[in-house]
C-alpha cells in the first residue's frame, strides 16, 4: 500500500529539517538566522546545496530536470524552508524565467538557457517595472525596435532586484505602438554585459543594496532572444506573475517572525504587547489554514482565480504587523540600527544577537505590500475574479 499524501508531505518536511541540521554549512545557517545580509557567493552556495538535493527546480517537469512536484509539494517546500529561517530562494531564474523558457521558448532557447539556470551558472534579474509602470505594466515605455537581426532597446527599468549581480535580464519591452497597449509588448532575454546597459544602485532604508535602476541606450539584442512571438509578452507576463504570487514562503516567513516575537515578549513585552502577540497568533493560524486550503483548491483545479492574490494581500500585511510588534518588543534595541553589523559576525551594539537583522527585516518588509503586485492591484484582481465586479 502506498503512503498517503499527508504522510509523504510529513516525511518531506522531515527531510528538509534534516537537510537544515546536517547539510547546510554552519556559517550560512548563522548568517541567515541572524537575518544578516547575504552576498552573491552565499546565494550561490545555497542554490547549489538545493540543487544537489534535487530540490532547486523540483517544481519543473521531469523532462526539463525537475521532479514534477504538485502545487502542494512546492508550497510545503517553500513554507518549511522559511519556517526554519533558511535563505530565500532567488526566484528570477528557477521560478520566473526558467518556466517561461520551457513553456514558451524555442528548442534552441531551452538548450541554451535551462542548464545554466539549474546549475546557477547564470544569474538572472527581472526587467519589468518602470517609472510610471510598476503595477500597471501595460504602461511600460521601454521600446525595442527591429533593426535587421537585432532589436535596439532604449528605455529604463526600475526596482530591478540584484541587477548588479546579473548575467542576464529578462525584459518586457514595447515592440509596437499601434496595437492596444497590452498587445504591443514582447519578452526579450538580454545579456546584461551588452554595451549600452548602465546599472545604478537605489539605496533603500534598510541600508543596503538590493534594487537598481537599469538604463538601456541603443542596446542590441539578437532576434533569437525573443521568447515566443512579438506581442505575446503580456500573456507571458501573466503566466510569470502567477508563479510569483503562489509562494509558500509567505506562510513560513510569517511563522518564523511570529515565533521570534513570542520568544521576545516574555522578557520584554508589556501586557498590552502580550495581548497583541496573541491576536497576531490567531491571525496567523487563520492565514495558514486559508493558504493551505487555497493551494488544495489550486491543486484540484477548483480555484476561483483570486486565491494567489488573497495570499499575497494577507501574508505581507501580517508580516508587517508582526515585525512592528517585534521592534516594540526590542525596546531600546529597536532604536539602534547598525547597518555594518549586518555584514559582519560582530554583535549589534545593543540588544539580542539578531536585533539588527530584525530591524532590517522590518524596514525591508515595508515594501512587501508593493512589490510583486501591490495590495491595491491584488484587491482589484479579487474583485474581478471572485466578485465579478
Amino acid at each position: 500500500m502506498s503512503a498517503s499524501p499527508s504522510t509523504i508531505l510529513a516525511e518531506f518536511r522531515d527531510d528538509i529539517r534534516s537537510f537544515a541540521d546536517n547539510v547546510v554549512p554552519a556559517l550560512l545557517r548563522e548568517k541567515s538566522g541572524r537575518h544578516q545580509v547575504l552576498d552573491k557567493s552565499d546565494y550561490h552556495t545555497w542554490m547549489n546545496l538545493l540543487q544537489r538535493q534535487g530540490w532547486l527546480v523540483g517544481h519543473w517537469p521531469r523532462e526539463f530536470g525537475g521532479q514534477a512536484w504538485s502545487p502542494m509539494q512546492r508550497f510545503v517546500f517553500e513554507d518549511e524552508l522559511a519556517r526554519l529561517g533558511l535563505p530565500w530562494i532567488l526566484p528570477f531564474g528557477v521560478k520566473y524565467v526558467g518556466p517561461v523558457i520551457y513553456t514558451y521558448g524555442s528548442a534552441e532557447q531551452k538548450a541554451r538557457f535551462l542548464p545554466g539556470i539549474i546549475s546557477d551558472e547564470q544569474f538572472w534579474a527581472q526587467g519589468y517595472s518602470e517609472p510610471g509602470a510598476g503595477s500597471d505594466l501595460a504602461a511600460l515605455r521601454t521600446r525595442a525596435e527591429r533593426d535587421g537581426e537585432h532589436y535596439l532597446i532604449n528605455g529604463q527599468k526600475l526596482w530591478t532586484t540584484y541587477a548588479q549581480w546579473a548575467d542576464w535580464i529578462f525584459c518586457l519591452v514595447r515592440t509596437s505602438r499601434e496595437a492596444r497597449p497590452q498587445s504591443g509588448i514582447s519578452f526579450l532575454l538580454v545579456d546584461a554585459r551588452t554595451s549600452g546597459i548602465t546599472i545604478k544602485p537605489i539605496r533603500t532604508m534598510d541600508g543596503y543594496r538590493h534594487v537598481n535602476e537599469v538604463w538601456f541606450e541603443n542596446v542590441r539584442v539578437p532576434v533569437q532572444n525573443l521568447v515566443g512571438c512579438e506581442g505575446e509578452g503580456w500573456s507571458i507576463a501573466k503566466f510569470l506573475l502567477k508563479n510569483e504570487r503562489t509562494a509558500g514562503a509567505i506562510v513560513g516567513t510569517a511563522s518564523h517572525a511570529l515565533r521570534r516575537l513570542q520568544q521576545l515578549v516574555p522578557t520584554h513585552g508589556t501586557p498590552m504587547l502580550r495581548d497583541r502577540t496573541a491576536e497576531l497568533e490567531l491571525r496567523f493560524l487563520a492565514f495558514e489554514a486559508s493558504a493551505y486550503r487555497a493551494v488544495e483548491r489550486m491543486q484540484a483545479g477548483t480555484e476561483s482565480g483570486g486565491e494567489a492574490s488573497l495570499i499575497k494581500i494577507i501574508g505581507p500585511e501580517l508580516c508587517q504587523d508582526i515585525l512592528e510588534a517585534t521592534v516594540e518588543a526590542l525596546g531600546a534595541a529597536g532604536v539602534v540600527f547598525d547597518v555594518q553589523a549586518l555584514h559582519e559576525a560582530a554583535a549589534p551594539p545593543l540588544g539580542p544577537h539578531d536585533g539588527g537583522g530584525l530591524l532590517k527585516d522590518h524596514l525591508y518588509n515595508r515594501a512587501a505590500t508593493i512589490f510583486g503586485g501591490s495590495s491595491e492591484i491584488q484587491r482589484n484582481i479579487i474583485a474581478k475574479a471572485v466578485l465579478g465586479l
